[in-house]
Parts: C-alpha cells; sequence; structure tokens
C-alpha cells in the first residue's frame, strides 16, 4: 500500500464530530484498501477504533453490526464481498508468542485486509507496509484521525 492514497477521498488528518462521521471516515478508507494491506489503529480506549473498523467493515459489505472488538478472541473474521477482513485486537496479548500461535503470518501475509486495534502490543511483528493511524478522543463526540 502506497500511503496517501491516489484518490483525495480520505483527507487526513481528519476530525469527526461523530460516531455516524467516524463510520463514514471508515468507509472512504475501505475504498482506498485492498488484500493484503494492513491497518494498524492507534489510540486510547474510547478513541473509535472500533467504529473506524465497523465503517471500514461496511465498505466491504459487512454490516457493521456484526463487527465487534475481538478484546478475547484476538481476532474477527468477516466475509467480505469479495475478501475476508482479518480484526484484530491485540490488547491482551503479553507475549509475542501469543500472536504467533495465533498463526499472524497467514492473516498478513494472505488474501484479506487486516485491521489491529492495540497494535503496539505487537510492532514488531508489522510490516514495513503497514497504514499507521492514530485516533485520539479531543472531547464530546470529536475525534481526530490521522496518519502518521
Amino acid at each position: 500500500m502506497t500511503w496517501p492514497p491516489s484518490t483525495t477521498d480520505i483527507p487526513l488528518p481528519a476530525t469527526t464530530t461523530s460516531a455516524a462521521e467516524t463510520l463514514a471516515l471508515g468507509r472512504r478508507l475501505a475504498t482506498t484498501l485492498a488484500p493484503g494491506d494492513i491497518v494498524a489503529l492507534y489510540g486510547d480506549l474510547g478513541a473509535g477504533k472500533t467504529h473506524l473498523v465497523k465503517g471500514v467493515c461496511e465498505g466491504f459489505g459487512v454490516p457493521g453490526t456484526s463487527v465487534t472488538s475481538p478484546t478475547f478472541t484476538l481476532v474477527n473474521e468477516y466475509a467480505g464481498v469479495d475478501f475476508p477482513i482479518y480484526h484484530f485486537d491485540a490488547y491482551r496479548i503479553e507475549r509475542m508468542e501469543e500472536f504467533f500461535e495465533l498463526g499472524y503470518e497467514d492473516y498478513f501475509f494472505g488474501d484479506g485486509v487486516c485491521l489491529i486495534e492495540w497494535p503496539e502490543h505487537i510492532e514488531p511483528l508489522l510490516p514495513e507496509h503497514t497504514l499507521r493511524l492514530r485516533l485520539a478522543h479531543l472531547g464530546g463526540d470529536e475525534r481526530q484521525i490521522a496518519h502518521f
């Protein structure tokens, strides 16, 4: 993936003022992603990471209502219209071996798009081509999403 994409559909940094706007930004982000892409979502609890993932999944034909954070399962798999979407939550990863046991390489280098919440827990395993986004809670319903 080359970032920023050639399209101007995703102006970043972006500030959203509602969950609906964060979902819409996720749907626009989906238009720039393809199998093999990895998106790492950094941000504190409540920053909007899961809402952005829901929007991306909606962009690939997965109902947002079926998207939940895989806090205890580590990864949720969703069947997109053309390829799978893998949604990781690395918050509970305490040892890198746990991610190895999950078979992360099959996901990272497979035929789907990977979306990772709490990637700082597995940072050394992220490929160079990972798109890194930081989400910040600005207060109330405002969120800022930026590429870094």
